[in-house]
C-alpha cells in the first residue's frame, strides 16, 4: 500500500498555566491524535507545537518526550497574538506517514473545539 506524509492538526486548552497542566493537557491531545489516526512512533515525521502567549510555564513538547517520542523532531513556538483569540491554548501539527487512502482525523479538545466550527457536526472530532 502506498503512503504519503499527512498533516494532522489538534488543539487543546489548559485549565491554568502550570507545568503539570501544560504537560497533562498536551499528553491528552497527543494520545487522542495518535489513537484516532492509528499512528506508531515510526510513522511520525515531526511535531510542531504552538502555545498562546499566556502559556509559558512549560514547553508542550515535554509531553511528547515523556511519552517516549524520542526520535521525532519537535519544535515549539508562540502563537501569533491575534486580539480576541482563544486563551490558554496549545496547538500541534503532527506530520506522519499514512496510507494514501486513509482519512485524517483532527483533534480539538476542551474549549479548543470552537476553533473548528466547520468540524462541529463531524463524528470524528471529540467535544
Amino acid at each position: 500500500m502506498s503512503e504519503r506524509i499527512r498533516a494532522i492538526r489538534g488543539a487543546i486548552t489548559v485549565a491554568e498555566d502550570t507545568p503539570d497542566e501544560v504537560v497533562s493537557a498536551t499528553r491528552l491531545l497527543l494520545e487522542d491524535m495518535i489513537a484516532r489516526n492509528g499512528l506508531a512512533p515510526d510513522d511520525m515525521v515531526s511535531l510542531i507545537f504552538t502555545a498562546t502567549g499566556d502559556v509559558t510555564s512549560q514547553f508542550p513538547a515535554v509531553a511528547a518526550r515523556e511519552m517516549g517520542l524520542l526520535g521525532v523532531p519537535l519544535l515549539c513556538a508562540t502563537e501569533i497574538p491575534v486580539p480576541g483569540s482563544l486563551p490558554l491554548c496549545v496547538r500541534v501539527m503532527l506530520h506522519a506517514y499514512m496510507p494514501v487512502d486513509a482519512g485524517v482525523s483532527h483533534s480539538y479538545l476542551r474549549d479548543a473545539a470552537r476553533l473548528r466550527d466547520d468540524l462541529a457536526d463531524s463524528p470524528d472530532v471529540p467535544r
